[in-house]
């Protein structure tokens, strides 16, 4: 376990935990990562999947027929 959280922790931590005694810095950054990636992976997920539904739901008459001028 200690190879792994010194692979998430920066310097400054990693250097800490040896002086602590507990390693409470460290499962702090593990709980941190193991809540905030998944969320963002989910936030990520559902906007990829609405965006594919907006774009296969709607309807040729609304949408823009904008061509972009030719770069010259």
């Amino acid at each position: 376990m200690n190879f792994l959280l010194s692979l998430l922790a920066c310097t400054t931590c990693a250097n800490s935990f040896k002086h602590a005694g507990a390693n409470a810095a460290g499962w702090s950054i593990a709980v941190m990562l193991m809540i905030i990636v998944p969320i963002a992976c989910a936030v990520v997920f559902f906007i990829v999947r609405i965006a594919r539904r907006e774009k296969a739901g709607l309807d040729p008459r609304y949408m823009d027929d904008y061509v972009a001028p030719p770069n010259n």
